[in-house]
């Protein structure tokens, strides 16, 4: 059961702290965990999206609960979104896990506001989605099906005897993510090392 009161934060936290607060979905799938947008078990839409229990759903909601302009409703969103990442590493759950989050934000905005956001807005959004929400080996940090993964290699004779192979071979391309408050983009896997 949700609960349908403002959410109080402790002392020496604010709901600024808490939508700001940077969450990750491990192989996300459709995202179930940061958005719910319909019961698993019925598979019918949770309506009104106050109801729904995914991590950036509660961000959304706390968004709702403490803001009143619409101006200020859209930067704490946008927000809200800059702060919560999955990746996946089937390209056809990372689709739906990529609709179902701008879904969200179209059903979050026209409850609060009444009205479909404009085209210009969605792309705003899809932008920071499509930067969030990405497809990556879990195991290699990297885009899948590059280089095949090889902790190590035992050299043959043949392989001493012949030339420097040429530059054709596959290559694992490290995945890179946006840091949207120090506005540049990084390599995953540096986030993994802090």
């Amino acid at each position: 059961q949700v609960i349908e009161e403002k959410v109080d934060f402790p002392e020496g936290k604010t709901w600024m702290g808490y939508v700001d607060s940077r969450r990750l979905e491990i192989t996300c799938g459709e995202a179930p965990y940061l958005v719910s947008r319909y019961d698993a078990a019925t598979g019918e839409l949770i309506l009104p999206p106050s109801r729904r229990i995914g991590i950036l759903d509660r961000k959304l909601r706390i968004v709702d609960e403490n803001t009143d302009s619409e101006e200020d409703w859209l930067k704490w969103a946008i927000r809200a979104f800059q702060a919560s990442y999955g990746y996946e590493y089937q390209g056809d759950s990372l689709l739906i896990a990529r609709i179902n989050l701008l879904m969200t934000f179209c059903d979050y905005y026209k409850e609060r506001w009444g009205k479909r956001a404009e085209t210009k807005l969605l792309k705003s959004i899809a932008n920071i989605i499509s930067w969030n929400l990405w497809q990556m080996d879990g195991l290699k940090d990297t885009v899948p099906l590059g280089k095949p993964y090889e902790e190590y290699h035992q050299q043959t004779l043949f392989e001493y005897m012949e030339p420097e192979k040429e530059a054709s071979e596959s290559v694992a391309l490290p995945c890179r993510i946006f840091n949207w408050r120090s506005k540049e983009s990084l390599l995953f896997k540096k986030c993994k090392e802090r």
